[in-house]
Formats: C-alpha cells, structure tokens, sequence
C-alpha cells in the first residue's frame, strides 16, 4: 500500500473555486466513509481548512487511486469533475509525506508560519480515528506531521516569519497602522463561536477594543466564549453573548466585524451592511459600480469603420479610451492602422478626441503603431485604458474580516464607500508579496530530514512481521526438535534438558541475528521494500502468518490509542 493524497489549495485554485468546493463536517464525514469503502484506498483523511481541501489515502494502485479520489472530492463538493481537474494536485509517497510536513509547520499556508494549521491537522486525525478510516499508516503520518510542525516553532523563528491567518486580516484592516492603535477603544462583533471566531475574538480582546458581542447559532456556545473573554486576566473587555437576529442591530453599533461559520450561504448581505454602516455616518452609504460596469463594457472595435475617413467606429471606443491608444487600436494589420495614422494626422482626431473629452490627438504614436504593425504584421493586444481620474472614497466607517469558506460576507461590500472588507480572497492577493524570514530555509531542512527519517521507519516496519514470522517459525523448529529428542532419550533428566533445549536457542538466535538485523537496515533504506519478500521466498514463509502478525501489531496499536496517552 501507497500514500496518496488529492486535493486543492489557494495556490493551485482561485478562491471562488475554492469557496464552492468546501466541505461541511457532514460532507467530509460522507467523503471519508466513501474513501475507504473505494477499491483502491484502505484508509483515508481529510483535512480541510479555510483554504485547503485535501484527501489523504493508502491505496495499492496510483492511477487508480488519483482517478477514485478525485471523483470523489468532486461528488462531495458540489464542483463538476471537469472543472475541478485543472486545479487538483496530487502527491505520491514520499512526495505526499513532504507535502503534508510543509502544510504542518505552515509552510504551505496562506500566511507563511501561522500555527492554527496544527490545531486543524490533529482535528482531522481525530475524525478519521472516531470514524475508523485511519490505519496504520495514516495515524503514524498525521502524528508525526504534528510533531514535525511543533519542532519547527520550537527549533527555528518561524513564527517571526508569519502569523495567524486572523492577526495578517486585522493587518489588513488596519491599513498599515499598528494593530492594537486601531483597533483601541472600538466595538466588535464576532458571527460564529468556533475555532476561529475564538481566535479572532481573543485577539481583538488583547488589541484593545472596549466591547465585543458574539452572535452564534448555538447560543451556548456564544456565551461560553463570552464568559471566557469576559474572565481572562490579560484583557478588560465587555464581552456579552447575542442572538443571530439581533446580528442587523449589532451592524448599527459595532466598528469591527470578524465573521466565521459553516454556513453554506451569505450571512450578511449587501444591503444589511450598508444599512449598518450609513446609520454611523447618518447618510446612505452608496455603492460604487463604475468600475464594476467600466470592466464588464465590452472592447473597442478592432475592425474598421466609416467616419469621415476613419477606420475606427468611434462611438463604440469604450470611454477612458484614447482613439490614439493602442487599445483603440489593437488587432488593426497595418495597412488600416497606416489609414487610421492619416486621418489623424488631418486633424479630424482633435476634433473628435475633444468631443469625446479624452486626451489630445498624437499623430506621432499612431505612426509608431503602424511601424510596429508592419513588422509583426499588427498590434497583438490590447492595453488596459488611460487611467481615469476617480473621486476618492470616504473613510471607512465599518471594518470587516470574512474568514469563512464558502464566504459569510457578501463580496459587494467591497464597493460600498465607508466600508472596508478584507476576505480570503483580499488576504491571498495581500500574502502573495509577504516577505519571509530566513528561518523559512532552516524549516525546509526540517521537513526534508523528518521525510527521510518517515520514509526509513515505514520501511522498516513493513519488514518487522516478516522476521517476527520468521523468528516465529524458527522457535516451532526449536520445540520440534527437543519434543523428537525427548521420545529419543526419555531419560534424559530436567538440567540436562533445559541445557540442551537453551543451546539450541542460542545456535538460532546467533545464525539468524545478523539476517534479520542486515535485513531491516536494507529495508530502511530506498528500494529496500523487496527485501521482506526476499525473506519470505528464501525461508519459505506463509503469506498468512505474516499477515496474521500484522494484524496482531495494528491490533495492539489500536487498543493503546483509544486507551489514550
């Protein structure tokens, strides 16, 4: 059997893609039965996070396996397999050990270092062992990824080098300003009572806000973490439990939002939000669609026109559009762009441009455009617009931090002016230029040793049944024989037996102790898996006897852990 895992992330998929293929508890909790009910996978694991959808399995054939897990995380998902294909990874072996020891010390996050993906990795453990989908080999994965993560916190300044998810969006909110001077004295309200609405309410508690309502579907939940905040000694926060419905109220007085649940549509809308925010600043808060509708206008012509001479079709030139642009002007061959230089240069564009109130005409440039067109044969694409002057926006009046995947907060309160939102989306654009330390190298020098080390024990273990079965088999030959001597010299008293029956043992041990310790250094390293069978041919081992102490281990194993540490 083989580790194989299958699955997406913000680096390999767009974050609407993302959003639409999140899994809800009872979703992963289907995706797991199935996996392990597949043909090819014995054991499965999902882990999947605000930014990650992965399914990790032990499977006995590769393509096989890629092709059962991929149609599966596309059945669970909701997303069609076609589209899904283009932005699924897959990482085999020793491969999909390295990828999930990066994700464990967050070198793979969306913020480089955070630690909350520890917390999410030994969530997904525990729901493969609850639902009995992890075997040997996934338990031993995920509780090594989990202490490789830890050693790279402990070991190296990784943590200098990133943050919680939660602390980069306050970040982000605070636009450049130190996050506990913005966020002092400030109301907040928290949508959601799980892992990280928690998280996100501490650290709003610890930056200083005065106040913090919780508004979660479960009220219980909403007030334990109230009472939590409420009583820790390193803040002096109000915190106070509300019901969801109250949550249009709590818009009219909170300054900060943070929303983070699990449900599967939008929590607050457009309209609840501008509804919030305009009864702060006592006007209607409006929203921007200019550039919305300047970006879905369609693209000048590219073919020629008829007016007064000109090739272009003027009233269709998208407004922000110079005629003497090259967006004007592109996919025009040559000899139409050279018609297009002299109608400008007769003056008609100076004309035009001013009606239009865009730039002046430059007879020059469309002469340069020719130049270039006739070596190419035309202009090969289309350049964005002259930039338009555009009013400035208000200060934001409303901050808010959407950290849920599919999303709680509807994306069109991007364009609402006194409104600031920072989403998954906006957090990914903003950790893609995120400087990372030098401790990063030391890291990944980390995981590479803790792969190598994974590898070697794995393979090792797979060849222990076979020298236990052998060790096994060469003790019933041992006893054979004493019990053929014994029917021999039934005479024989009790010290000589016991001297004759422990030489025996000895000479066994010695011939096979340095077989089976050779065998299990070969077996460590890579390619030494067919050494274990090797010692199964040359000693004529049972299949089955093997595979009964095998068996016999994993039980044993089983039982320690739900025994617990």
């Amino acid at each position: 059997m083989s580790l194989l895992v299958v699955g997406l992330s913000h680096r390999s998929a767009p974050v609407s893609v993302l959003e639409r293929a999140s899994l809800h508890a009872d979703a992963q909790t289907k995706l797991l039965q199935d996996t392990v009910a597949a043909e090819p996978a014995a054991e499965g694991a999902v882990l999947a996070t605000c930014n990650r959808i992965e399914l990790y399995a032990d499977v006995d054939k590769f393509h096989a396996g890629v092709a059962e897990l991929s149609t599966l995380l596309a059945q669970h998902s909701g997303v069609g397999l076609e589209e899904l294909t283009p932005y699924l990874y897959v990482h085999y072996e020793d491969r999909a050990v390295h990828h999930l020891f990066s994700v464990a010390c967050g070198l793979d996050s969306m913020v480089v270092g955070e630690g909350q993906i520890l917390g999410q990795i030994k969530d997904s453990l525990a729901r493969a062992q609850e639902l009995h989908t992890a075997g040997r080999l996934l338990n031993d994965l995920f509780q090594q990824a989990l202490r490789v993560g830890k050693r790279a916190h402990s070991e190296t300044g990784i943590d200098r080098a990133g943050q919680s998810l939660v602390t980069f969006g306050m970040e982000q909110l605070a636009l450049g300003a130190p996050v506990e001077l913005w966020a002092r004295d400030k109301k907040a309200l928290v949508i959601g009572a799980g892992s990280m609405s928690s998280l996100a309410a501490a650290t709003l508690a610890r930056a200083g806000v005065a106040e913090i309502a919780i508004a979660n579907r479960t009220p219980e939940r909403a007030e334990r973490l109230a009472t939590i905040l409420g009583e820790g000694d390193d803040t002096d926060v109000l915190a106070r439990a509300v019901p969801m419905d109250s949550v249009p109220f709590e818009l009219t007085r909170a300054d900060v939002v943070v929303s983070c649940t699990g449900a599967t549509g939008l929590v607050l809308t457009a309209d609840a939000i501008a509804a919030g925010a305009g009864s702060r600043t006592g006007r209607p808060v409006v929203v921007d669609l200019d550039e919305e509708a300047a970006a879905e206008t369609p693209p000048g012509p590219t073919s020629a026109g008829a007016d007064e001479g000109c090739p272009l079709d003027l009233a269709a030139v998208r407004p922000g559009f110079s005629v003497m642009g090259e967006a004007a002007v592109a996919g025009m061959d040559a000899a139409t762009l050279e018609q297009h230089a002299a109608w400008a240069a007769s003056g008609t564009a100076d004309r035009r441009e001013s009606a239009r109130g865009g730039p002046g005409a430059d007879a020059e440039l469309i002469g340069a455009l020719a130049a270039t067109a006739s070596t190419v044969g035309r202009i090969p694409e289309r350049r964005r617009p002259e930039p338009v002057a555009e009013p400035p926006r208000p200060e934001p009046v409303l901050f808010l931090l959407d950290l849920a995947m599919p999303r709680d907060i509807d994306a069109a309160a991007h364009r609402l002016a006194g409104v600031r939102l920072v989403d998954i989306e906006s957090l990914a654009e903003a950790s893609a230029d995120a400087p990372m330390a030098a401790d990063v190298d030391q890291v990944r020098r980390i995981v590479s040793d803790e792969v190598a080390a994974f590898g070697a024990a794995q393979r090792a273990a797979h060849i222990t049944p076979t020298v236990v079965a052998l060790r096994t088999m060469a003790a019933d030959v041992v006893a054979g024989e004493i019990a053929r001597l014994e029917g021999r010299l039934p005479g024989l008293d009790d010290k000589h037996r016991a001297e004759i029956t422990q030489t025996v043992r000895r000479v066994v041990d010695k011939l096979l102790h340095a077989p089976t310790v050779r065998v299990k250094q070969l077996a460590a390293e890579p390619g030494g898996a067919g050494y274990a069978d090797a010692l199964r041919t040359l000693f004529d081992l049972d299949p089955e006897t093997v595979a009964s102490v095998s068996r016999a281990e994993e039980s044993t194993e089983k039982n320690a852990e739900n025994r617990g540490p």
